[in-house]
């Protein structure tokens, strides 16, 4: 067979980049490195110590980080046409239960083994549902600058590059994670202060090759000696501004990418596609006071946010198919090919199972892939993979090496960070333009200050001049008047007294004609005296005038010297500047110290607590050399139970005692006269039925009956909820089922339902006749005994987890009840219904608790299944709660069902066509 050419048959060089896309090989992205933190105020509270990336157990220590278990969703590939053809007389070897988010593989006709994700998505999920529960939380923790990655894994031909790659030109609804993630990018980011570049690169035979240069064939990886952080320097980093110029991108990547042709898929990827998104984005940071030394409010004074730049990577990575040879029928170059594709997998492999078993050595470097992906498994990143598996009995063994990989996956633990950092030159343009402000303001100030002193100076002294102008012309006027007035009665009195010396002859008459003269000479005297104090009135305001112009100049000169000290402060401004950014990194110096010593204290701290709790217990046996042993050491745990562990060291405690006392001996204590060890036995037992490996020896030995035994006669309020809670897990399995119908279990639990007041206790009741109705054989005997009363009355709790077991076991019985309608098994009207449950139905068809909401939904499109009931759910109105789970149920599945639903059903359709309304 010929050798794998590039995707699309296009060789390379033969597509180019739009000029509109600024294409930089030499770029190096400083998102490739983390960073300190400097503040723990800018940490988000993520604030946990990470020890660095896959493999690395020597890499020098990040800032701390929150846990974040690697997350992995199931995706089922529908039957293509080859396998509709070959494998239409076998069953699915695949049967998934989304509701529980669990899976079955089923080993033969009558075994299977049952398998719990994160998700589980059947074939009809849409990839709108795909992109939200696997990729969108990964691309909101880059947005908040966290390192994240999405990978697809599994056997050729299953969908990973459907669900990753696929651009969606023909149907938008078909795009994939790609596209899907950089639209959520470019809508988040403020294209003035943020920026988005990306790299296309793809592993084809241990050679890491750029998709966007194809000359560029042989890019070597570069780890950071002091972080361990991995980068490409060499691939091309493209700037990202719009949808449309990351399509062009991906275009022109997946046509340089190799594709060969083998049984297993007509165009099957021979390398591993790997997309890098760097993502900058700019947030408001703390506040910084810039004022003066002695606080003094009239000082510069001034509130400035710091700028903090936050770095996040999103990888998407799409691995080529895992196959057997024989299978794909590979030979020659293409042969070669599937070998290195399957050398890097099993690398993969190996690292993710030496993390999930905390192995001291994990083999990061056999693989390029493996070092590629190092802060993905066990390093910083948020991580989301996603498993794609086929339907066909022929692939079994690939379907079952594809949910091991994701199981083992599972159990691998990232410590998530934030990358962030200030950005000081940001910040110091910001402050040098508020500088030039203030500078120019003040400039502004004291140019209009010294335009209106010498605009009041000039006015002082126009009026100034006016007025000693009039003074001096009044002056004269007044003197020439009164000079002349004077002049006229000397005139006048020579006359008269010439005259009266003539008429009179004598002497006294003339003296007092020249007396009366003299009277009226001082009478002319007196407005000269008024003239002499307004000149002094006028001298006193020319004097004001002078003293107020020299009063201005004083606060002239005030002026300026307030002025010089104001440059003063703003070179002191600037001193204070520099002193605090000293003090930021000594502050973050000092933080570092301190955690580093916190570490310390901590593992001291956790050492005296281990010796002191080893202490204790060995006080607790009795000193040295006591060793309680078999059923006293059950007994010294039932009684002390302060000793015991919690999580796995409970679950490990409780199985030790399991192989050491023997399981007869446990179920003997249940009848104990002593309440406590009665009490603790009893949820020994319930731990123990939690295991699927325990629950048949536990049936075997009687534990069942002990168990109903207890619900019977039992008073105390905990002992019943506990034996509700064992029954509950033991009615998980179908044989237990009939086991406890048989001992008349339906109805204690019915009793147990209806005197209970406690809503756990009721949760537990409820949770074990919901596993009982999902039992197709059991249905008859289950409402006959009250099982379905029972259930309808435990809502008057109205306890959401109560009301969710409850919508349960509705759901179970009209699944059960659905399935036996269409296998003719059944023809009457709904046991359901004929209970009194419709209106309860229909009332919690639009709850807001998602759990109930989902089951109701659930049971409203099983029973609408069975046209025997079509009448009474549309009198009781739940017609309208079908129409709007069509329309407008999150659950695609569901969704779909309820419009497969109305359109079967001729009543339904009858009644919709009266109303006019449209599905």
């Amino acid at each position: 067979m010929a050798s794998g050419g590039y995707r699309n048959g296009t060789t390379k060089g033969t597509l180019k980049l739009d000029k509109s896309l600024s294409v930089n090989s030499n770029v190096k992205s400083s998102s490739f490195k983390s960073k300190p933190v400097p503040s723990p105020s800018h940490a988000s509270g993520l604030r946990r110590s990470s020890s660095g990336s896959l493999g690395s157990p020597g890499a020098v220590k990040y800032d701390a980080g929150v846990p974040g278990r690697v997350r992995v969703a199931v995706r089922l590939r529908p039957r293509n046409a080859e396998e509709l053809v070959a494998d239409a007389d076998f069953a699915d070897c695949v049967e998934l239960q989304p509701e529980l988010k669990r899976l079955k593989l089923r080993k033969n006709n009558w075994d299977s083994d049952t398998y719990e994700f994160d998700e589980v998505l059947t074939e009809f999920a849409s990839q709108k549902r795909v992109y939200e529960v696997v990729a969108k939380p990964v691309v909101e923790s880059v947005l908040e600058g966290c390192n994240g990655t999405v990978m697809a894994y599994g056997q050729t031909g299953t969908g990973k590059t459907f669900t990753l790659g696929l651009l969606g030109e023909e149907d938008t609804a078909s795009r994939g994670i790609m596209v899907r993630s950089m639209e959520d990018i470019l809508a988040a980011i403020s294209p003035e202060t943020d920026s988005v570049s990306v790299s296309y690169l793809q592993l084809y035979m241990e050679t890491i090759q750029d998709l966007l240069d194809p000359a560029n064939d042989n890019i070597s990886i570069v780890e950071d000696p002091r972080n361990g952080d991995v980068s490409l320097p060499g691939a091309t980093v493209v700037e990202i501004r719009n949808q449309k110029n990351f399509l062009e991108l991906l275009r022109l990547g997946e046509a340089h990418r190799f594709a060969a042709n083998t049984k297993l898929n007509t165009e099957s990827s021979r390398s591993h596609a790997i997309l890098m998104v760097h993502v900058k984005k700019s947030v408001i940071g703390r506040e910084a006071t810039l004022s003066s030394e002695n606080g003094n409010a009239s000082h510069l004074s001034n509130t400035i946010k710091s700028p903090v730049v936050r770095k996040g990577k999103l990888v998407v990575v799409d691995l080529a198919g895992s196959e057997r040879i024989h299978k794909s029928g590979s030979e020659g170059h293409t042969l070669e090919e599937a070998k290195s594709i399957n050398l890097s997998l099993s690398a993969l492999g190996k690292c993710i199972n030496a993390l999930a078993e905390s192995s001291a050595h994990v083999p990061v470097r056999d693989s390029k892939l493996t070092r590629l992906l190092r802060d993905s498994f066990g390093g910083t990143a948020r991580t989301s993979l996603i498993v794609t598996i086929g339907p066909s009995p022929r692939h079994r063994g690939e379907t079952a090496s594809t949910i091991m990989f994701g199981q083992r996956a599972m159990k691998v633990e990232n410590m998530v960070k934030i990358k962030e950092e200030f950005d000081y030159k940001s910040l110091s343009r910001r402050l040098e333009i508020q500088l030039d402000k203030l500078i120019a303001e003040h400039e502004r100030q004291q140019k209009a200050f010294e335009d209106e002193v010498e605009r009041i100076t000039i006015e002082a002294q126009n009026r100034t001049s006016e007025v000693e102008r009039n003074y001096a012309d009044d002056l004269e006027k007044e003197r020439l008047k009164y000079q002349k007035d004077y002049m006229e009665s000397i005139k006048k009195l020579e006359e008269q007294w010439v005259t009266d010396q003539m008429k009179r002859g004598n002497d006294k008459i003339g003296v007092e004609h020249k007396d009366e003269c003299l009277d009226k000479t001082r009478s002319r005297e007196g407005p000269l005296v008024s003239v002499s104090e307004e000149i002094t009135e006028l001298r006193q305001v020319l004097k004001n005038e002078t003293h107020l112009r020299k009063v201005a100049e004083e606060e002239v000169k005030n002026l300026r010297s307030q002025l010089a000290h104001w440059k003063n402060s703003e070179a002191s401004g600037n001193a204070e500047i520099l002193k605090l950014h000293k003090m930021l990194e000594d502050k973050a110096h000092q933080d570092e110290k301190l955690e580093e010593e916190i570490t310390i204290l901590k593992s001291q701290l956790l050492q005296l607590s281990f010796e002191a709790e080893e202490t204790g217990r060995s006080l607790e046996r009795g000193g040295p050399g006591k060793i309680f042993t078999g059923l006293d050491s059950f007994m010294a745990q039932v009684r002390h139970p302060q000793l015991k562990d919690s999580g796995n060291g409970e679950k490990a405690s409780i199985a030790k005692l399991f192989e050491q006392v023997g399981l007869q001996k446990i179920l003997s204590l249940l009848e104990s006269e002593d309440a406590d060890v009665r009490i603790h036995a009893v949820k020994v037992v319930a731990n123990l039925a939690a295991e699927e490996a325990n629950q048949e020896k536990i049936v075997e030995a009687g534990g069942l009956t002990s168990l109903l035994m207890l619900l019977r006669s039992s008073e105390d309020e905990m002992i019943r909820r506990v034996a509700a809670g064992a029954i509950a897990n033991l009615a998980m399995n179908e044989t237990n089922q009939e086991l406890i119908m048989a001992q008349g279990g339906i109805s204690l639990l019915s009793i147990t339902a209806a005197e209970a007041e406690d809503p756990q206790t009721l949760r537990m009741v409820a949770g074990a006749i919901a596993n009982l109705c999902g039992n197709d054989k059991l249905q008859m005997k289950l409402r006959g005994e009250g099982g379905i009363k029972a259930l309808l009355g435990m809502v008057r709790c109205g306890h959401p987890d109560v009301l969710a077991q409850v919508a349960r076991g509705i759901a179970n019985f009209a699944k059960c009840e659905s399935r036996a309608s269409t296998q003719g098994t059944k023809t009457g009207r709904s046991l359901l219904i004929d209970d009194g449950a419709l209106p309860w139905i229909v009332q919690n068809a639009n709850n807001e608790a998602s759990p109930i909401r989902r089951h109701i939904e659930l049971a409203l499109c099983h029973l609408a299944q069975h046209e025997v009931n079509a009448k009474d759910m549309i009198s009781g109105g739940a017609l309208w709660e079908l129409v709007r789970i069509s329309r407008d149920c999150s659950r695609e599945d569901i969704r779909t069902l309820g419009h497969r639903t109305l359109t079967s059903s001729p009543t339904f359709q009858a009644e919709l066509r009266r109303l006019r309304i449209e599905c």
